[in-house]
């Protein structure tokens, strides 16, 4: 990664802000290795092997590990885009403001619409996923009803953290990413060095699910495995202003994040593989909650427990940093004055977070909580079916607004940059990256039933129309003065104070 042309790192982080328009009112007391631990404990690898193990085995077999691969270095080309954008423009909001600098408000407005939306339905599936750890851990009967209750009380003592300010929230994240590490690395060096029951083989077959006569497929149909882990990383430019020296650590922070992340998976993945005393029955669909089984039988009862607290730990700080994410996009959507309630959840607190934001990031999971609870068995799965695709949609639309703004001569001109040919490759491959994962996601199911094959875009479609609704009826941000569409400038005025 080359520094070339980038802006000097004697420009202090309060100047820089005031080159974009702002005064600097957060406080920085986030470290580089903070940060890191709020993206990390985001994309959590353990949260995502666990949900979707089951669902992937049954579906391609053994070879769907292959997607960890195959998705992170997508996405790690998307990181490295985001990190030469948020080097020059390391604004609070992440997706927002960069598409609003880059494109501009009306652009930004329905990108971050949707990925506001899309990341407050995964507050609520995260927790109400870790409900079911922390059940077991406590011994609780799981039903319903206490389902929507440890729900509910991971919301709030994640809410309660998240109010106690950045520092708090940060060691938080911290002790997160500790617990993610054991978690996932620790746990699956364990089981694939002393508890290999498979041999490395089963990676290269299939073991009957080849779809109808082809592979191919099959394969394809487990890529949610790896599309569901690989997002997260960019909550490390949402908390920008609260980071020290925010254009150099946080694209290092991103890139590390994937690259981490996806060696973790991969040993938490693999190690559950090997460990499988009956892989076949995971395999054949007639196991669909085999971890458990697993750990049991590597770990015994004791250390089956020992997990439990580790992944609820995990759970937790991924509840915990989604909610600082989102109040963070709430907060910078409100300084600009485009939702309605701006100056509500436009404010700080005396602890420099954004409080009325953070109550609207857990008090809508809450709600939708409380919606699946009433509603049908497996309505938690529909509602949030769209979720990976609008925040993919997200991102692809800052991918393309700097592919776009580099048309008309962009170089960015932060701490971060790959060069212009690197710049203009990455961006290209992460672009094309992006559509694929996007068709991907939005391919409708065969299953027969209306509904259930085209829920993904049912939910997108009904989201992203009322965004569309609001914007051209209720015309948000007509009334905003905040700079948009100045990349171009904002890189001349950078290079100006460099010079």
């Amino acid at each position: 990664m080359s520094d070339k042309g980038s802006v000097s790192t004697h420009m202090g982080d309060a100047e820089h802000l005031a080159v974009l328009g702002y005064d600097d009112s957060f406080k920085r007391s986030m470290s580089f290795w903070a940060n890191f631990a709020l993206g990390f404990t985001y994309l959590s690898p353990l949260v995502g092997v666990y949900s979707l193990f089951a669902v992937a085995l049954s579906v391609a077999g053994p070879p769907s590990i292959f997607w960890i691969l195959i998705v992170g270095g997508g996405q790690l080309l998307v990181s490295l885009v985001f990190g030469e954008v948020v080097s020059q423009f390391p604004i609070a909001g992440g997706i927002y403001p960069w598409a609003r600098r880059l494109w501009g408000k009306r652009y930004a407005w329905m990108a971050a619409w949707v990925y506001i939306w899309a990341m407050i339905v995964t507050i609520t599936a995260v927790a109400d996923y870790g409900s079911f750890f922390l059940s077991s851990l406590l011994d609780i009967v799981p039903s319903r009803e206490s389902e929507l209750i440890l729900t509910l009380i991971l919301l709030g003592v994640a809410l309660a953290l998240n109010f106690a300010g950045t520092k708090t929230m940060a060691r938080v994240a911290r002790i997160g990413l500790a617990a993610e590490l054991s978690g996932v690395i620790v746990l699956g060096l364990y089981l694939l060095i002393f508890q290999r029951r498979n041999d490395w083989s089963v990676f290269f077959t299939a073991m009957g699910n080849t779809g109808e006569g082809s592979y191919t497929a099959a394969f394809i149909g487990a890529a949610i495995a790896g599309l569901f882990l690989f997002y997260g990383f960019e909550a490390c430019g949402d908390v920008a202003e609260e980071v020290e020296n925010p254009g150099k650590r946080i694209p290092r922070a991103m890139y590390l994040t994937i690259l981490i992340g996806g060696v973790s998976a991969l040993l938490s993945f693999a190690g559950y593989v090997m460990a499988s005393p009956n892989l076949i029955s995971i395999v054949n669909g007639e196991d669909m909650d085999p971890i458990p089984g697993i750990l049991e039988t590597s770990l015994g009862t004791f250390g089956a427990k020992v997990f439990l607290v580790i992944a609820v730990t995990a759970f937790l700080s991924c509840v915990l940093s989604l909610q600082a994410a989102a109040s963070r996009l709430l907060y910078s959507f409100s300084r600009d004055e485009m939702l309605p309630g701006h100056k509500w959840m436009g404010k700080l607190s005396a602890r420099q977070v954004p409080a009325n934001a953070l109550l609207v990031a857990s008090l809508i999971p809450a709600i939708i909580a409380v919606i699946v609870y009433v509603g049908p068995a497996g309505l938690l799965l529909q509602v949030t079916a769209f979720a990976v695709l609008g925040i993919y949609i997200a991102f692809q639309a800052v991918v393309l607004a700097a592919l776009r703004k580099r048309f008309q001569g962009w170089q960015p001109a932060g701490q971060f940059s790959l060069g212009k040919a690197g710049g203009w490759l990455v961006n290209i491959l992460a672009l094309a990256w992006g559509l694929f994962a996007m068709y991907l996601l939005a391919k409708p199911g065969e299953s027969g039933d209306f509904v259930t094959d085209y829920i993904v875009l049912i939910g997108l479609v009904i989201v992203a129309g009322i965004g569309a609704l609001y914007l051209f009826i209720a015309r948000p941000g007509r009334n905003s003065t905040a700079p948009e569409n100045d990349a171009l400038e904002v890189a001349a005025k950078l290079r100006a104070h460099r010079g």
